[in-house]
C-alpha cells in the first residue's frame, strides 16, 4: 500500500515546526499526568511562547 500525497492522515499542522524538539526531565509520575491533560501538547507551547516573551538574547 502505498502513501497518496497530500492525504489527510496522521499528524498535520498550519504551524510549522522545529524539526529537533526541546526534551527535559521531570519528577516521576509528570509524564502520566500529562498526557492525561487534554490538548496538553499546545497548551505548553502557549506556557513556553509566555515564559520565553521578551527574551530578545540566545545564550
Amino acid at each position: 500500500m502505498t502513501f497518496k500525497k497530500k492525504h489527510k492522515l496522521g499528524f498535520t499542522s498550519d504551524r510549522p515546526f522545529d524539526k529537533d524538539p526541546v526534551c527535559f526531565k521531570v519528577l516521576p509520575g509528570v509524564k502520566d499526568k500529562l498526557k492525561a491533560v487534554p490538548d496538553w501538547q499546545e497548551r505548553l507551547r502557549g506556557f513556553v511562547d509566555e515564559l520565553i516573551k521578551g527574551v530578545d538574547h540566545c545564550q
